[in-house]
């Protein structure tokens, strides 16, 4: 059964925009690969820190919204954890409630489909 999934991503700010779409498109990859999808991409672009990180002080910030199955996310949080440029990410998955209020189900669009 799917689920719905909020994930944010948090990229190094001298990350150029080039690479942190790189990085995007193959999260997406991989959900879809685990018989999921990408619902939403929400760019936040560069934001300040609370505090430093990594000697850093801006990150770019990204949130997906994703439906799939719990046990396909484990690859695109491995791959997360591996890649240089993420400083931080953090997954939840929906309350139910909450994604029927977002419109988020298996029949809904995905982002960037034609």
């Amino acid at each position: 059964m799917s689920r719905a999934y909020e994930m944010m991503i948090i990229f190094e700010g001298d990350v150029p925009d080039v690479d942190v779409q790189k990085h995007l498109s193959s999260v997406g990859d991989l959900v879809v690969e685990g018989g999921g999808k990408v619902v939403t991409t929400d760019n936040w672009g560069k934001r300040r820190f609370a505090y430093e990180i990594n000697h850093k002080w801006e990150g770019t910030y990204v949130v997906l919204e994703i439906l799939t199955e719990g046990r396909d996310l484990h690859e695109v949080e491995r791959t997360l954890r591996l890649a240089d440029a993420v400083v931080r990410h953090k997954v939840l998955r929906l309350p139910d409630s909450e994604a029927a209020r977002r419109g988020m189900s298996m029949d809904a669009p995905v982002e960037g489909a034609a």
